[in-house]
């Protein structure tokens, strides 16, 4: 693929910047989710998925030090994702504390959700700026970019699955727990949407 010399490097900078904040507000996040986690497969799921965001914000420190970044350097966009991580904090907090313990966990699996889908973006345009930007800067991109991709896309689709799952117990209707996505280990979009269709096959297995 060819490389391009327009890349705007302050914005790669800027990128860079939300996605260490994002790997932080998502330690925080995921160490509530496990709290309010009641299904035991969940909560296994969570703890594993705190270790490796964990891992991800080692790799990114990594990629600041590689690159003469400050990893206390702020920006607008920075804080705006310091306050959406803390926001989704509370919303597990306040859930836990005012709702029944099935709910808090549904809204923990949909604050994870929404947290991933960040994450995800963040990891994906890192992906693109290593396949574009200048060589020394794609190396260092790219390796944590392999490092860190398929985590990701275990995090988001997965917890998709949960979070509809859990809606649908909710609801009084069969749900396939865990969900179709954890058991045949999804990391696609196209695997995703697969695997949610083979729920009512799976749903009738059971």
């Amino acid at each position: 693929m060819a490389r391009t010399s327009k890349f705007d490097q302050a914005q790669v900078h800027e990128l860079l910047l939300q996605a260490l904040e994002t790997e932080r507000g998502g330690i925080q996040i995921y160490t509530a989710a496990i709290k309010a986690a009641q299904n035991p497969d969940l909560k296994k799921e969570f703890k594993e998925y705190l270790d490796e965001t964990r891992t991800h914000e080692e790799v990114l420190t990594r990629v600041f030090q590689q690159l003469g970044m400050d990893t206390e350097e702020q920006s607008p966009g920075r804080a705006v994702v310091a306050h959406l991580g803390a926001s989704l904090v509370a919303a597990i907090e306040m859930a836990m504390k005012k709702a029944d313990p099935a709910a808090a966990e549904l809204v923990a699996a949909e604050c994870v959700v929404l947290a991933e889908t960040k994450d995800h973006s963040n990891w994906e345009l890192i992906g693109q700026v290593a396949l574009k930007a200048k060589a020394d800067y794609a190396d260092i991109l790219k390796q944590a970019y392999e490092a860190v991709e398929k985590d990701e896309d275990h995090h988001l689709y997965h917890t998709k699955g949960w979070a509809r799952e859990l809606w649908i117990q909710s609801l009084g209707l069969p749900a396939v727990l865990p969900p179709p996505e954890e058991v045949k280990q999804v990391e696609t979009a196209i695997g995703a949407s697969r695997a949610e269709q083979s729920r009512d096959d799976m749903l009738k297995r059971h």
